[in-house]
């Protein structure tokens, strides 16, 4: 599907404006009966929702609530307990705090997220901008971060103002712009490859350790045959809430360890105790110095973003019909959001690193489901599981956790960037990102090889050729440098000792 990322620039809210747009959706809405199929409901649903941009949406009036919108639900509060218990504990463990605190402080990010930020702004005031969700491929970063002198409160204030700046000026707009279906092709198929490696991997690891890593290959495979059948019977859009499903009962009943731990309960909820130095994290507020350490982290994690975010939107466009630009996710919104959840939920005390919601806007996306319905249930799911506790123990379960990816996650991104990638051109490119993104990371490897398909070298040739030399080569150029800059001053670069 040649065009999709360049095609942002003319998405906007009032450009591509149908005959919808005169009457309110309230009006266009027709019952599910006077659709020959569930699927022409549901496109339809699309094409006559008209979200309000930073004004109030409300559900029935605005936008309706299906039993599809409780798929990205389900999977969004299996992903966020997981996503920030990594985070949390990733930060935690270099100052010595128990599990324990990481589950407490899960629990405290869970509550602010779906309050402050998932139902009032994704369900409410913006539902074209994504949950703000966790910044997964930074974790292997926060150690290296930690041993540089940083603080988590540094360093969550540095990324949300950085990355508010970014939405403001409409940089993630802009990067997306600039990103050719090969380039963003690639980035899906290397995530979603690397990712299902990693939790097979991990998946044997765990069943290893007791002995019986046949568990993990029955769990595998079981997954394997009924994603098959849901692809077959086009019910993949329950592939997460099953196959879940289907992991805790096939790994339960062949022995595997579990038991629930997380009693009910309510947080500690002052920001005091959070930051205080005998308390929380017991590390005090942070000063000068630990702003300057983690600042090239800092850019470095909001540089990242816009491929995420840009991977989020690309995957709506290819399972949305024709005519529902308007429900499409805005990046900048979405930038700004996400950097709002960052600057409140750290100073709050949390621990999580912000980004756009990928195990919401995933399934979402594959339910032909907008954002606003799905994330006030997700939002409702949160406080429940927070406040609850048992559901965590049961979602951090290794089987559950890594079919829950799995299916929810990767095998979609490697299914889109497969289909963005069917044209001898888009090939091209997607080749070469996915090698640079091997010899260094994502960021790397998506600056490298922007800069190269825009300038002609690989992919659409007369695509360059199209555009003015400000965004042919000069902003590629500075990003790759900028990036290029900031992975060699903090060892990134393979070979490379660091440079600060």
């Amino acid at each position: 599907m040649a065009g999709l990322c360049p095609s942002y620039e003319f998405s906007g809210w009032y450009e591509n404006m149908t005959d919808y747009n005169e009457i309110s959706y309230r009006d266009l809405h027709r019952p599910k009966e006077s659709f020959a199929s569930r699927s022409e409901y549901l496109d339809h649903e699309l094409k006559i929702m008209a979200p309000k941009r930073w004004r109030v949406n409300l559900p029935f009036r605005d936008y309706r609530f299906e039993l599809e919108d409780w798929v990205p639900a389900v999977a969004a509060t299996i992903g966020k307990i997981v996503m920030v218990a990594a985070v949390a504990g990733a930060f935690a463990a270099p100052l010595g705090l128990s599990d324990a605190f990481v589950i407490e402080n899960v629990r405290y990010e869970m509550l602010i997220v779906a309050v402050l930020f998932v139902i009032l702004f994704s369900g409410i005031l913006n539902p074209t901008a994504n949950l703000a969700g966790t910044h997964g491929p930074l974790i292997p970063l926060i150690p290296l971060i930690m041993a540089a002198g940083g603080h988590p409160m540094a360093f969550g204030i540095m990324v949300g103002v950085l990355g508010f700046m970014l939405g403001i000026l409409k940089g993630g707009s802009l990067m997306a712009r600039l990103t050719s279906d090969g380039v963003c092709g690639g980035l899906l198929l290397y995530l979603g490859f690397i990712g299902i490696i990693g939790q097979i991997q991990k998946l044997f690891a765990w069943a290893e350790g007791f002995n019986m890593a046949y568990i993990a290959f029955a769990v595998i495979f079981a997954t394997i045959v009924l994603y098959a059948y849901l692809e077959h019977v086009r019910l993949r859009w329950l592939a997460i809430p099953l196959g879940c499903a289907l992991a805790a009962v096939i790994a339960f009943a062949l022995g595997a360890p579990f038991e629930f731990k997380t009693e009910p309960g309510i947080p500690n909820l002052n920001p005091a105790y959070w930051w205080g130095e005998t308390t929380g994290w017991q590390m005090g507020l942070p000063n000068m110095e630990h702003f300057l350490a983690v600042a090239p982290f800092a850019i470095l994690a909001v540089a990242m973003w816009s491929p995420d975010f840009l991977g989020h939107r690309v995957f709506q466009e290819l399972n949305y019909p024709k005519g529902s630009d308007k429900v499409l996710m805005n990046i900048d919104d979405t930038m700004c959001v996400a950097a709002a959840r960052q600057i409140v939920g750290t100073s709050l005390g949390g621990g999580n690193l912000a980004s756009s919601w990928g195990t919401y806007m995933v399934p979402a996306a594959i339910a032909k489901r907008p954002i606003p319905a799905g994330a006030i249930l997700t939002g409702l799911l949160c406080v429940v599981a927070a406040i609850w506790g048992y559901p965590m123990d049961l979602a951090v379960w290794p089987p559950v956790l890594s079919v829950a990816l799995l299916v929810g996650v990767y095998l979609p991104l490697l299914e889109a960037g497969m289909q963005m990638t069917r044209e001898g051109k888009t090939s091209q490119s997607a080749a070469v990102v996915i090698f640079s993104s091997a010899l260094v990371n994502p960021a790397f490897g998506w600056s490298l090889t922007m800069l190269l398909d825009n300038l002609g070298l690989i992919g659409d040739k007369e695509r360059g050729q199209a555009m003015g030399a400000v965004h042919r080569w000069i902003i590629p150029s500075l990003v790759f440098l900028l990036l290029t800059g900031i992975l060699a001053a903090i060892g990134q670069i393979p070979g490379i000792p660091a440079l600060l």
